[in-house]
């Protein structure tokens, strides 16, 4: 065989090699929607482990890997902009945190693939046929049951039993907060507690709210998720401590803002968890058939610091039981 023909051979055989190599290399686009600014540590450390979590099944930005953020402000009408501005890029799949995420990104698009980090209830808000098998293009991570709202009221009269009126924020754009409060006005009877919902649609309406219903020293608050809780966090512990109130938040950000006690799934967990689903999607299976998985850790952080300026005693038992004490 001639040197030349050979050459030729060697680069024939070769070239299907090359042509899987470079296909296997191809960029692959992941859309990303957040409730929140864009400057927001807790988020930057969440999306920093799901980030994390892709690196380590061998995805990496630039080689393999396209991210578009999106970041919505907690406003429920930039959220919607948004998701249409991510369906319009036609990415692999697009990552939603939170019920008025994927609310808005499944009303644009019912064929991307989409994964849910943290969702409250994905079947009751229609995004999933089941938890065991999600039959559509969304599956993902939930934070717990509404039942979660009973334990928030019941960490509430632990720390000050005197409370007898507790607000309770809630987001009006999400799906699902109806059904939360209702759970919380269950625990309520059984408590003998009076609640009433608040809506947080902006900082204006929550210090008018807030204000409105405080002034009596039995009187509790409780935060529900949502975006807008997300991006007022500073604003409602700086009111909380204002007005006095023992106050129950969602997730521990509020803890290590101020906020007197939270008790929440780990998130930081979820987005790494969420990266697995986001690698085997990627990897050709379908979002409907993967299960929505629960939690498998929680926290309870207690602020002793603020406790003491509310002249709260934590009792111990409660102090026992938390996952990290702020002193």
């Amino acid at each position: 065989m001639r040197r030349r023909e050979f050459i030729a051979g060697l680069s024939a055989a070769a070239w299907p090699l090359v042509a899987r190599a470079q296909q296997a290399e191809r960029v692959r686009r992941i859309g990303v929607l957040l409730p929140t600014t864009s400057d927001d540590p807790e988020f930057q450390a969440r999306i920093g482990a799901f980030l994390q979590g892709l690196a380590l099944l061998g995805w990496t930005i630039g080689r393999n890997l396209r991210i578009d953020n999106r970041w919505a402000g907690g406003s429920a009408d930039v959220m919607h902009a948004q998701a249409s501005e991510l369906v319009a890029l036609a990415p692999d799949l697009i990552l939603a945190h939170g019920g008025t995420a994927v609310a808005a990104v499944l009303q644009a698009t019912r064929t991307i693939p989409i994964v849910f980090p943290v969702v409250s209830d994905p079947v009751g808000a229609g995004f999933v046929e089941s938890i065991a098998r999600p039959g559509g293009n969304a599956t993902g991570f939930m934070i717990g049951e509404y039942s979660m709202g009973g334990k928030w009221l019941e960490l509430l009269k632990e720390i000050e039993p005197s409370v007898m009126r507790v607000a309770v924020l809630r987001d009006p754009a999400r799906i699902t907060s109806a059904s939360q409060f209702a759970a919380i006005q269950a625990m309520a009877t059984s408590l003998k507690v009076a609640v009433q919902p608040i809506n947080m649609r902006d900082a204006g309406e929550i210090e008018r709210s807030v204000a409105a219903f405080a002034g009596s020293p039995t009187t509790g608050l409780i935060v529900t998720a949502g975006g807008p809780a997300i991006v007022h966090r500073e604003l409602i512990v700086t009111l909380a401590a204002r007005h006095k109130l023992a106050a129950v938040y969602f997730e521990r950000l509020f803890a290590t803002t101020g906020g007197l006690v939270s008790y929440g799934p780990d998130y930081i967990d979820q987005y790494r968890r969420a990266a697995g689903y986001v690698d085997r999607i990627l990897k050709g299976e379908k979002p409907g058939d993967l299960p929505v998985q629960a939690p498998t850790k929680f926290e309870l952080v207690i602020n002793l610091k603020t406790a003491k300026s509310l002249g709260l005693t934590v009792p111990p038992s409660l102090l026992a039981r938390a996952d990290e004490v702020i002193e």
